[in-house]
């Protein structure tokens, strides 16, 4: 059977989640995001130091500490108080998550976590020099292996908490087209780091995913801002899917895409804006068409947007949480659009 029969159009977010309240948030999402769309662990920066994503996913590093210095997140030579206030606010979340999926008549059928992936994560912790550990090859390989070695146990908590779900990856790399360009500062503001070859990136993604798959992740993706999206190195490192905003994607981009859907591969369609004081969300049918487009356009059939998975163009953490909820709500109804489409 092709992947298209097996597959639904599904929605997630992000992972950045606005508030406080683990709970209140994990039950809303859940609620939102059930069968076959995908619900994710929240992440909650309202919350405080820890609770950023370089807290959290540096908090997953083995043989790394790391704590908070004024410039920033710091690797150390024994972990700090912030490093365990990391550890500490995910573990609560993962109980959590246990004991809301735990209250469930249906659970859902998938998971999705996030975390920083290699690249932004070196380009956001610094030596002990001050200067950003990107600046440092060693410092590189170090940070990918030592990620790479975390992420078997984080999956085994993770699929205790949610038993026979299939866990879904999502690396994050928000800085990516500033570490290939080379435009990130150093230290002293006067010079920028010299670009990372593509060839490293593409390693040190590949160590990373074949480790979270030989931990027995469903799916992993790479998660990137629209500008210069290294969309064939993310697929040349083995990653199932790529997840970008669709707003300013070029032509060239789009047809990178359409070559890895052919491929097999996903496309995480980043469709739904986020600006604030937005009085409307867009009508289903536009975001729909935002997508249905280029599709049509590049040649590729309808039946494969069943594989699509729709999300919002960034992170929900700024809103309120009525309006995160809204576009949860909203973005579901435009897979099922979506799905319309692929069934004819």
């Amino acid at each position: 059977m092709s992947p298209e029969n097996d597959l639904r159009a599904s929605a997630t977010a992000l992972g950045p989640w606005p508030g406080s309240d683990p709970a209140e948030a994990t039950r809303i999402i859940r609620g939102e995001l059930g069968d076959p769309h995908l619900p994710f662990l929240p992440e909650l920066p309202d919350r405080g130091i820890g609770s950023d994503a370089v807290g959290r996913s540096g908090s997953l590093l083995v043989d790394l500490a790391i704590d908070v210095q004024p410039h920033g997140w710091r690797l150390v030579d024994r972990p700090g108080k912030d490093a365990q206030r990391a550890h500490s606010a995910l573990a609560t979340d993962i109980n959590i998550l246990a004991d809301v999926a735990g209250m469930e008549d249906v659970s859902a059928g998938e998971l999705k976590i996030q975390l920083m992936g290699p690249m932004s994560l070196a380009a956001s912790l610094h030596l002990h020099n001050g200067e950003r550990a990107l600046l440092d090859y060693g410092a590189r390989r170090d940070i990918a292996e030592s990620l790479a070695a975390g992420v078997a146990e984080h999956l085994r908590r993770i699929s205790a908490a949610v038993p026979g779900a299939g866990i879904v990856v999502q690396i994050d790399e928000p800085e990516i087209a500033s570490v290939m360009a080379g435009t990130i500062p150093t230290a002293s503001g006067y010079r920028t780091l010299r670009s990372i070859p593509g060839e490293e990136v593409t390693g040190a993604w590949r160590l990373v995913i074949d480790a979270l798959q030989a931990a027995g992740a469903f799916e992993t993706v790479v998660s990137v801002p629209e500008i210069e999206a290294p969309i064939e190195r993310i697929f040349a490192a083995g990653a199932d899917g790529i997840a970008v905003p669709l707003k300013a994607l070029t032509t060239r981009q789009w047809e990178l895409l359409a070559a890895g859907v052919e491929a097999g591969k996903r496309v995480w369609a980043g469709a739904m804006p986020t600006w604030v004081g937005q009085a409307q969300l867009p009508r289903t049918g536009d975001v729909v068409e935002s997508i249905w487009k280029p599709w049509r356009q590049l040649g590729l059939p309808a039946s494969g947007l069943s594989g699509i998975r729709v999300t919002p163009s960034t992170g929900l953490a700024h809103l309120k949480p009525s309006a995160a909820t809204d576009i949860l709500t909203r973005l579901t109804q435009v897979a099922d659009g979506l799905d319309q489409l692929a069934q004819g």
